[in-house]
C-alpha cells in the first residue's frame, strides 16, 4: 500500500506556475516510484510524435512540427502508469478477496502494477484465479449467446483504438444492439449534440493552425493546466504575439494564469512566466449561459446604436444574412434580458462582460475554447448552443483562426464515434454495413451511459462487456450501481490494471488483461501499429515498442475477435483472424465503410501532424435541417436545472493535477495546494463564515436531489478557496456518490457533475 496518502495533509497555498520546476520534481517522483526501465525512459522521446505512439492520456493535438519533448507532465504520468514494472499476479489475488480490496482507495488497486493473467472470478472463494484465455472466451460466449441482445451492454473507454473500436461497434451490431455508452456519454456528449444541431457537425472546426491566426481565445470551464497541459504552448505562443484571452471559470485554475515553459532554458533557469489570461472571470457553477448574452447583449445593442447614427456596424450582417437561421429570436431574447438577473445568474458585475465584450468586439478571428464546465450540467446542450450564438454573431466560423474549439478528454474518445461506437442509427452507415457485411444492422436507438446505468439497477440490463474503463468508478449513483453489479447474468471486463469496477463481480465474471498502447503487439504479420483521432479531428497512427507487460497479454483487436467468433454465426464476408493477423486488413474496412473520411487510410496513417478528416462547417457548409447555422434563444439563465435554495449549493466535481479522469497517480494536487488527500471540500470563505464552520474541520455533503434517497460522502476537509459563492469543489469519482443518475443534461443526457445540489452537514 502507498505512503502518497497522509494522516496529516498539508493543505496550503500554491504560488508557483503551472509547468517550470514543479513539473520536473513531479515525474522526477513518479518515475521511480514506477520503477520505470531505461527502455520505459527511452519511449517518452517517441510520445506524440510521426511513427512513435500517441499518448494515452488526453486528446490534445499532436504538432508535424514538434517541440524536442511532446510530452506533458500529464502524458508523462500516464506513460509511466503503462510502463510501469510493478505486475498484479494470480499471486496477489490469492491473498486477497474482492470484498478485502473494496476497502482499497483507488490509487493503490491501480499502483499495485500491471495485470498479467486472464482471470475469473471464484465466488466460493471471492477471489480471482487465473485462467485459460480459451477458457475465457468460452465461458463469455456461452453466457452470452442465450441473451436478449437488448439486455446486453458493451462499453467502451475513450482510450481504445480506431481499430478496436471499429471492431467493437461491428461485433455489437452483428450479435443485434446498439448498447454501446462510452466515455463521450460522460463529457462531451452536449458538443455532439449542441454542435450537430447548430452547426451540422458534431465536433469543433478548428485545427491547431488556428491558434497561429486568431486574435483573441475565449476560454469556457476547462482547466487546461491539469486536463491538457500540452495546449499551455500553444496558449503560450498566441500570447507572445498579443492575443487576448479572455476566461469564465468558477475556480482560478493555475494553467490559466500562468505558465512557465519547462523546454525553455530561459525562463527555467530565470523563473520567467508567461501571463495565460487577459481577463478572468469566475462565473458561478452554472452560470455561463447568462455570461455569454450577456457579452451577446452588449454586442447587440452596440450595434443597434450603430445602425441608429450610421456608424460601422459591430455584428457582421453580411453572415448572418447568407449563413444563419433565426437571428431575430435570439437577438430580441438578449435585448429582453435584464442585467440584474444576468449578473445575479452569472455571479458577474455588468462592467466585467462589458470589458469580455469589446474584447470580442475588436477582435476578427476569435477560438472559443471550452470543456466539461460547460457540458456537465443540465443545461449543457444549451452552454454550448450559447458559444456558438456568441461566435456566429461576427461570422467566427469556418475562416482562419476562428470556431469552436472543444477539448475533448480522452485520447480517442472523438475517434471512436467516427467509426461506430454510438448508440445512435443515425450516426452511423447501416446501408453501408448491411452492404460490406450481409446482415441487417439494428436500427432501434441502443443505451448510453445514463441508460445502462438504469438498466443495472433496475435489472433490464443482464450483462456488461467492459473494453477499457473503469464504468462503476466513472458514473453517478454509485450505491445503487455499485449494490446492483453483482445481480449481472455477466461481467467482463479488459483492463490493463486493477480498479474498482473489477471488484464487483456478476454470476459470471472475467477480467481480461490487455497490451497497453505503449507495447509492442506483434500479430502474425509482424508488429501491428493502431490509430487515434484527437480534438481537432486529426487522425493518427501509433505504434508501441516497449517489452509487453506479461506475455500472457493480448491485444485489444484480439480478445474483441475472440468474443467475435463465439457470439455470432460465421459470416462468410468477416474474417476475424486476419483482421487480427494485420490491422492493415481493419483499416481497409473502416476505409470501405466510411471512404469520405478514411480514402487511402494505410496510406498516410503515419502522415506528421495527422491527416484531417474534414469539416464541412469549417467550409461554412451547414448540414442542418434548414442548411444554415442555427442561433437559439436561451430557454433560461442558468444551467443548472434546480432552484438556488437557503442552505443549498452548487457542487463541482473536479480533478486534482494528480490524475486522469478516474486514474489516481497520486494524492498531490500541487496546484491548489493539496498534499496527501483527496478528502477535500472546496468554499468560499464567506459561505463558511455564514455557515459557521472553521478551517480544517470534518464536514459530509448530502445530496439536496429532492428525491428522497439518501446520499452522503463523509470525511471531507473544510478548505477556504477562491471560490464563487454559493458553490463547492471535490474530488471527483469520489464525488460521484452524491450524484443521481438522473441528474443529467437533458438532451445529451451527460451526468451534470458540475453543479450538483448538496447540502452541507457539520
Amino acid at each position: 500500500m502507498s505512503k502518497q496518502r497522509s494522516d496529516k495533509p498539508e493543505i496550503k497555498p500554491f504560488a508557483g506556475p503551472a509547468g517550470g520546476w514543479g513539473s520536473v520534481r513531479s515525474l522526477a517522483e513518479i518515475l521511480p516510484r514506477e520503477r520505470v526501465t531505461p527502455q520505459a525512459l527511452l519511449e517518452l522521446g517517441r510520445q506524440n510524435k510521426p511513427d512513435g505512439f500517441m499518448c494515452v492520456s488526453c486528446a490534445w493535438p499532436k504538432p508535424a512540427d514538434h517541440h524536442p519533448a511532446e510530452f506533458c507532465e500529464e502524458g508523462a504520468k500516464a506513460t509511466a502508469w503503462e510502463l510501469t514494472t510493478l505486475r498484479t499476479t494470480p499471486e496477489f489475488f490469492a491473498q486477497h478477496t474482492l470484498s478485502e480490496l473494496r476497502g482499497w482507495k483507488d490509487y493503490d488497486l491501480e499502483q499495485h502494477g500491471r495485470l498479467t493473467h486472464p482471470l475469473r472470478y471464484d465466488a466460493a472463494t471471492d477471489k480471482y484465479v487465473a485462467c485459460a484465455w480459451e477458457e475465457a472466451f468460452d465461458a463469455i460466449g456461452a453466457a452470452l449467446r442465450p441473451l436478449d441482445p437488448r439486455s446486453v451492454a458493451f462499453y467502451s473507454s475513450g482510450r481504445t483504438s480506431l481499430e478496436a473500436s471499429y471492431m467493437y461497434g461491428l461485433m455489437a451490431r452483428m450479435f443485434g444492439n446498439q448498447n454501446l455508452p462510452d466515455s463521450s456519454n460522460m463529457c462531451h456528449e452536449s458538443t455532439s449534440v449542441g454542435l450537430k444541431a447548430a452547426i451540422g457537425v458534431p465536433v469543433g472546426t478548428t485545427q491547431l493552425k488556428d491558434f497561429e491566426e486568431c486574435d483573441a481565445i475565449f476560454f469556457f470551464g476547462q482547466n487546461v493546466g491539469s486536463n491538457a497541459p500540452r495546449m499551455l504552448h500553444d496558449l503560450r505562443s498566441a500570447r507572445k504575439r498579443g492575443v487576448e484571452i479572455i476566461t469564465f471559470n468558477p475556480l482560478k485554475e493555475r494553467g490559466l494564469e500562468r505558465f512557465t515553459d519547462p523546454q525553455n532554458p530561459v525562463e527555467m533557469v530565470t523563473g520567467g512566466e508567461t501571463q495565460i489570461s487577459t481577463q478572468y472571470h469566475q462565473v458561478r457553477a452554472g452560470g455561463d449561459i447568462a455570461a455569454i448574452l450577456g457579452i451577446a447583449k452588449f454586442l447587440i445593442e452596440w450595434d443597434d446604436a450603430a445602425l441608429a447614427v450610421g456608424d460601422p456596424r459591430v455584428l457582421d450582417h453580411e453572415f448572418i444574412a447568407a449563413h444563419t437561421k433565426d437571428f431575430d429570436a435570439f437577438a430580441d431574447s438578449a435585448r429582453a434580458a435584464a442585467w440584474s438577473d444576468i449578473e445575479h445568474e452569472s455571479g458577474l458585475e455588468r462592467s466585467a462582460l462589458e470589458e469580455a465584450a469589446r474584447v470580442y468586439a475588436r477582435s476578427k478571428a476569435v477560438l472559443a475554447i471550452y470543456g466539461m464546465g460547460l457540458t456537465q450540467h443540465v443545461k449543457g446542450v444549451e452552454n454550448v448552443r450559447m458559444v456558438v450564438n456568441l461566435l456566429l454573431l461576427r461570422g467566427n466560423i469556418g475562416k482562419p483562426g476562428a470556431g469552436p474549439t472543444p477539448v475533448r478528454g480522452h485520447s480517442n474518445v472523438q475517434g471512436q464515434r467516427t467509426v461506430g461506437i454510438t448508440e445512435k442509427t443515425e450516426l452511423v452507415p447501416v446501408d453501408k454495413l448491411k452492404e460490406l457485411y450481409g446482415f441487417d444492422p439494428p436500427t432501434e436507438k441502443g443505451l448510453d451511459t445514463v441508460e445502462t446505468c438504469r438498466g443495472v439497477i433496475d435489472g433490464s440490463v443482464k450483462a456488461v462487456v467492459g473494453l477499457g474503463g473503469n464504468f462503476l468508478r466513472a458514473v453517478p449513483e454509485t450505491a445503487a450501481m455499485e449494490e446492483a453489479w453483482p445481480r449481472l447474468d455477466l461481467s467482463v471486463q479488459i483492463a490493463t490494471k486493477l480498479n474498482r469496477n473489477h471488484l464487483f463481480a456478476g454470476k459470471v465474471t472475467y477480467l481480461l488483461p490487455c497490451l497497453g498502447r505503449i507495447e509492442a503487439d506483434v500479430q502474425a504479420s509482424g508488429p501491428q501499429a493502431v490509430s487515434v483521432e484527437d480534438s481537432t479531428s486529426c487522425i493518427h497512427g501509433s505504434r508501441g515498442k516497449a517489452t509487453p507487460a506479461s506475455p500472457h497479454l493480448l491485444s485489444e483487436p484480439r480478445i474483441v475477435a475472440e468474443i467475435a467468433k463465439r457470439i455470432l454465426p460465421p459470416n462468410p464476408r468477416i474474417d476475424w483472424d486476419s483482421w487480427v493477423a494485420d490491422y492493415g486488413r481493419i483499416r481497409d474496412a473502416i476505409e470501405a465503410t466510411y471512404p469520405a473520411i478514411f480514402k487511402d487510410f494505410n496510406q498516410r496513417l503515419f502522415v506528421p501532424g495527422g491527416f484531417w478528416k474534414g469539416n464541412k462547417a469549417a467550409e461554412r457548409i451547414w448540414q442542418t435541417p434548414s442548411k444554415k447555422a442555427e442561433f437559439l434563444a436561451p430557454t433560461g439563465l442558468s444551467a443548472t436545472g434546480f432552484d438556488d435554495a437557503e442552505g443549498r449549493f452548487r457542487l463541482m466535481t473536479l480533478r486534482s493535477n494528480d490524475q486522469f479522469n478516474t486514474t489516481i497517480y497520486g494524492y498531490h494536487d500541487r496546484f491548489r495546494g493539496v498534499k496527501g488527500t483527496r478528502d477535500v471540500l472546496f468554499i468560499n470563505r464567506e459561505d463558511m463564515a455564514k455557515a459557521g464552520l472553521a478551517e480544517g474541520q470534518i464536514v459530509a455533503l448530502e445530496s439536496d436531489a429532492g428525491d428522497g434517497k439518501l446520499r452522503r460522502r463523509d470525511g471531507l476537509i473544510v478548505t477556504p478557496y477562491d471560490i464563487p459563492r454559493g458553490c463547492l469543489g471535490a474530488y471527483y469519482p469520489e464525488a460521484n456518490v452524491l450524484m443521481p443518475v438522473e441528474h443529467h443534461a437533458e438532451e445529451s443526457h451527460v451526468p451534470a457533475a458540475k453543479s450538483v445540489p448538496v447540502r452541507i452537514c457539520a
